[in-house]
């Protein structure tokens, strides 16, 4: 089944730590429910930001380790792979559940580099063989990025209640969902860099009896707007 991204939207601001050169570019750490079928609740993971602020890598080092966790287990499936460069989309009517792939990006959901013109995505350092079997991803010397003259790092409008932001990750898991901890840099407006040491950012979906509630609240809301 799926969820209507803007029925069901969560964010979360987690407590982060100002590393390196910072500024009020990054603005914390949000995620949304799309999707909940038979592989389980699928979450898009961002990095909230200013218009005109831009992301260009998350990593981790010897100060601040890199880790992507689910409580119960990553879905992944056999014919995509760790980074939105292996999504092919167009195979999305053959293999309707590798939409749901568990995978990491920066801004670019899919090979073709939707909705940007190109998927200019790289990664150095990152043992991808635990995730991919569906454990955690965790590295203390690893990154993906793009470069800073790649559109796909600029924050973009997503709506509700995550606004404009850079997508981080697509994963799909339980109810239950995960953490993200990482390094984050990019470059804020006027081109100055920022840097921000990420602890913590939760991701989960509401339980089944709060899923009715929003959806009987966005029917009230409804009705009020048309009286």
């Amino acid at each position: 089944m799926n969820v209507n991204q803007s029925s069901i939207v969560a964010g979360a601001v987690a407590a982060v730590a100002m590393a390196g050169t910072a500024t009020a570019a990054f603005q914390g750490f949000g995620f949304n429910v799309v999707n909940q079928g038979d592989q389980g609740f699928t979450y898009r993971l961002y990095a909230t930001m200013e218009m005109g602020d831009r992301l260009d890598a998350v990593a981790g080092n010897s100060s601040q380790s890199l880790s992507l966790k689910a409580t119960d287990g990553f879905y992944h499936n056999s014919n995509g792979g760790p980074t939105s460069k292996d999504i092919n989309s167009n195979f999305f009517s053959f293999v309707p559940s590798l939409e749901w792939d568990t995978y990491v990006t920066v801004g670019a959901l899919y090979q073709d580099g939707s909705p940007f013109g190109e998927n200019a995505l790289n990664n150095v350092g990152i043992d991808w063989s635990t995730f991919e079997a569906g454990g955690d991803l965790e590295t203390d010397n690893g990154t993906w990025f793009v470069t800073p003259d790649k559109s796909q790092g600029e924050a973009i409008d997503h709506g509700g209640d995550i606004g404009y932001g850079v997508l981080i990750a697509q994963v799909t898991t339980s109810r239950r969902g995960g953490t993200f901890s990482g390094l984050l840099q990019g470059k804020d407006a006027n081109g100055d860099t920022w840097q921000v040491s990420l602890n913590g950012g939760e991701y989960s979906a509401p339980a089944p009896g709060a899923l009715a509630l929003l959806g009987l609240a966005g029917l009230a809301g409804r009705r009020r707007r048309r009286v």
